[in-house]
């Protein structure tokens, strides 16, 4: 630890020299010393809520479902009952993440019927809907995500992104409780329901906290009772699912076939011992996660041994090689117009797209057909003069042909060309996370996610990989994450030791030292001599924290007189952080302690407890005056300040 220092500010200053402390004119606080750091023994035992089921909802990028259990009979996941309107070559057992609204901004409907619906409208009318799909990014590629953040719909209008995961999550809230009802034979309350939605690891807090506020918004769960739903991290829930795979149930790629010399019934448990790390890569529509855990036997309790990472390598990086190369064709303008004008063509272009893309494998030898919208074929010839057959034999695309059915036709190699530099930068980010020093020796590899069904991405992973450890397919692998999410609301305490994301710490003052504090940060109070804008830390980023480990601190108000006590709190992405004015220190959370009217004789030395507990997604901090009990408590807030 290093001495604790620091004084209230707010988050970000403009010059190295401003103090933020000082224009506030806030006597602020100061460590009592020894600083020290106390963990709560019962501080695990949080009082369990009793809920008769399980629902997680996976809410991806590209498509998204949900998944039960009964709590008394946790063995058996129920994935959502089959859903109309399903595409060619795409199994159904998950739904597009599309979501439209009305002309008057209500919500209309979600998944195949939102965009089957879009489609079967009159363009001008169309034109008048809000069709949304694919906005879950929008989480990930926002820096400053607040609640007014905003969307825009396929005809460029804009809606509260709120709003919209809002509707989506309350659309399957509804679907569950109704499939949930017609199984039990009787109205199902939202009450009864343990609700798990799982985010990206990589996400930031920020985007982890604006899902929880749209699930109270959809009155899943609310602040009075946050435990009623828990933010899982996608490639936890992977991990959970992983570790109980029986072997009959999953592809290892070093044998492409069932692992010999095991007992089919036997779990990869069984290949797992005490400390075995593996490696999960969850691979979906807009992200790739990577989370490296260990066993801990014998409750087999995960550790995570280096921080999540990844980046938006998603599959949705083949569909943007995709338009890239219509663009390149047909011209960009043209591209960009047709978009716009055609909204719902485009969108059954991408879907043409979506099912050949599945059909792309690394030995493939015949060419892959595309269908061509009629009313792209029509509007490029109005829009350039002259026929799409003509735009394919000038373009100089090798290995893309026009056929007489009115299709594109692709070679394998121009197919296995749009995965390239998506698949190149998830062989690349792997590696990087092999050569640290947390990675060594890990035993298993799995892939998981929508992505991971690629042949071509299987292949690449396992010729880039497959020498470091075996690399595993678990069978269903589009839904192990949804499982898995499940297995983890039945049980949170499976996961019990991650990395904190951030530093968090508060703003006090502290004794100033010649020559060791920055002379302008001296504030001279009643004779004192104070060193302002310290930021005295909780916990650093990467630390290992135990869920719901609290760490305390002890403080006094610089001025004993003081009867309105605020603490500030801070985070940053660094883990060597002195002065809260420093660049990329945020303020996330204000204790306001008030004291007046407790007259009672005070020792001249008042001692205020400053407690922060890490929970799931959610941090609680607490503020106590030892004399009189006097207590507040608050969540750290990442979206409002």
């Amino acid at each position: 630890m290093s001495e604790p220092e620091s004084g209230p500010a707010d988050a970000v200053s403009t010059s190295a020299y401003s103090s933020p402390a000082k224009s506030l004119g806030d006597p602020g606080i100061t460590p009592l010393s020894p600083s020290h750091i106390v963990k709560d023994p019962d501080a695990n035992e949080a009082e369990e809520q009793s809920f008769l089921v399980v629902v997680a909802i996976d809410f991806g990028t590209t498509s998204s479902g949900y998944a039960y259990s009964f709590t008394k009979e946790p063995e058996c996941i129920h994935v959502m009952r089959r859903w109309e309107g399903g595409d060619p070559g795409v199994s159904n057992q998950k739904t597009p993440t599309t979501i439209l609204l009305t002309p008057e901004r209500k919500f209309h409907s979600f998944g195949y019927a939102a965009r089957d619906f879009y489609h079967d409208l009159d363009p001008n009318e169309s034109k008048h809907w809000l069709y949304f799909e694919k906005f879950k990014m929008k989480l990930h590629t926002t820096g400053n995500l607040t609640m007014e953040t905003d969307l825009t719909a396929a005809n460029g209008k804009k809606v509260k992104a709120l709003e919209i995961f809002a509707y989506a999550l309350q659309f399957f809230k509804e679907q569950a409780l109704k499939e949930l009802s017609d199984q039990a034979g009787s109205e199902f309350e939202n009450s009864e329901v343990r609700w798990v939605i799982t985010v990206p690891a990589i996400w930031k807090q920020p985007a982890k906290q604006f899902m929880r506020q749209a699930a109270y918004k959809a009155a899943m769960a609310s602040p009075d009772n946050p435990e009623q739903l828990i933010i899982a991290l996608e490639p936890e829930a992977a991990s959970i699912y992983c570790r109980k795979l029986r072997l009959h149930q999953m592809i290892d790629l070093s044998s492409r076939a069932p692992v010999n010399g095991y007992n089919p019934s036997d779990t990869v448990g069984a290949g797992f011992t005490q400390g075995d790390r593996y490696i999960v890569v969850d691979s979906g529509g807009g992200t790739v996660d990577l989370t490296v855990h260990q066993i801990r036997l014998p409750e087999g309790h995960l550790k995570e041994l280096y921080k999540a990472t990844g980046g938006p390598h998603g599959s949705l990086g083949v569909d943007y090689e995709f338009e890239k190369l219509l663009c390149k064709i047909f011209g960009e303008d043209f591209i960009e117009q047709f978009k716009i004008k055609r909204p719902a063509a485009w969108v059954d272009l991408m879907i043409a797209f979506e099912s050949r893309k599945r059909a792309a494998a690394p030995d493939r030898t015949n060419p892959l057909n595309i269908t061509l919208p009629f009313s792209f074929i029509d509007y490029y010839k109005k829009f350039r003069g002259h026929s799409v057959e003509h735009a394919l034999r000038k373009s100089n695309v090798d290995f893309v042909k026009w056929s007489s059915q009115g299709m594109l036709r692709m070679s394998p190699d121009a197919m296995n060309a749009l995965f390239k530099p998506t698949i190149d930068q998830i062989v690349q980010h792997l590696s990087n996370v092999f050569e640290k020093p947390e990675v060594t020796s890990v035993k298993f590899l799995f892939l998981v996610g929508g992505f991971a069904e690629s042949p071509l991405l299987q292949q690449a992973v396992q010729t880039a990989f497959g020498s470091k450890c075996r690399v595993i397919i678990p069978q269903d692998v589009g839904l192990t994450i949804l499982k898995g999410a499940v297995l983890f609301g039945l049980d949170p305490a499976v996961i019990k030791v991650r990395r904190s994301p951030l530093t968090y710490g508060v703003g006090v003052l502290n004794r100033f030292v010649e020559g060791k504090h920055p002379p302008e940060k001296l504030l001279v109070k009643d004779g004192t001599r104070w060193c302002t804008d310290v930021f005295d830390k909780f916990i650093s980023a990467d630390q290992s924290v135990a869920l719901g480990e609290t760490v305390t601190r002890s403080y006094t108000p610089a001025k004993p007189s003081q009867l309105v006590i605020v603490i500030n709190i801070y985070s940053s992405e660094q883990d060597n952080v002195s002065f809260i004015s420093e660049s990329g220190v945020k303020k996330c959370g204000t204790l306001r302690l008030d004291l007046t009217g407790t007259d009672i004789s005070v020792p001249n030395r008042r001692e205020i407890k400053t407690l922060m507990q890490f929970g799931d997604t959610e941090i609680k901090a607490m503020a106590i005056d030892v004399a009189t009990s006097k207590s507040v408590k608050v969540g750290i807030d990442f979206l409002n300040y």
